[in-house]
């Protein structure tokens, strides 16, 4: 990855829990440095900036209106963040994803094909890819924690791609699924709440109020 902005200087990463942030199609990584200031501290946070360029942005993979895409651009985007990780997940107690918008789609992919090396994934407003091969290749040994949040109302991620990320995250995940009426196709500070409560509820093991008695 060419361009990453950290949340913690290097010298202060050594043994911290990494969380790998995605932005969205036609955005960068600035969309979610926004949201350092609102995870937990015990965090290495760290923002990615996608490889390909669009417009005066960035994005993961070619992306039309309908959610539809060329899963070798999809493998290819994947395996470079896959890599990238694999290159610092060393220095690391473990490793988290969080993504929005196509940064979901991302985040639900490395899932997909490497369960063991995640410890909690998080999607905001965003989908779960629709793919054959991918559900032939996925393998869970135990179902993995992820949180989904997003606003019913969100025009941009199409009914038929909420269904099936929506059919999907319920048989294959430990799902905490959180709807924020009026946010939009964005996110918010009352989601980061419920995100960061997540976070440290599966990564450091600790259950905050926002969760307590709720299924995940």
């Amino acid at each position: 990855m060419e361009t990453v902005v950290w949340s913690k200087p290097e010298a202060e990463r050594a043994g911290t829990p990494l969380l790998v942030m995605m932005h969205g199609y036609g955005t960068d990584e600035s969309r979610m440095v926004r949201l350092l200031e609102y995870l937990p501290a015990e965090f290495t946070c760290a923002a990615l900036r996608a490889p390909m360029v669009i417009g005066d942005h960035y994005g993961w993979f070619l992306l039309d209106y309908f959610l539809a895409n060329d899963f070798a651009d999809v493998i290819t985007a994947t395996n470079t963040v896959q890599t990238w990780i694999n290159s610092v997940r060393g220095q690391h107690s473990s490793v988290s994803l969080l993504g929005y918008s196509q940064g979901m789609a991302m985040a639900s992919t490395l899932l997909r094909l490497h369960p063991a090396d995640y410890q909690a994934t998080v999607g905001l407003s965003g989908f779960v890819l629709e793919s054959e091969l991918l559900s032939l290749t996925e393998s869970f040994t135990a179902p993995p924690p992820f949180f989904w949040g997003r606003d019913k109302a969100d025009l941009v991620i199409n009914e038929d791609a909420t269904a099936y990320t929506g059919q999907w995250l319920n048989e294959n995940t430990r799902l905490t699924a959180r709807t924020y009426p009026g946010m939009g196709h964005a996110m918010s500070k009352t989601e980061m709440v419920d995100v960061s409560a997540f976070l440290r509820h599966y990564v450091l093991g600790r259950l905050p109020a926002p969760l307590a008695g709720m299924p995940g």
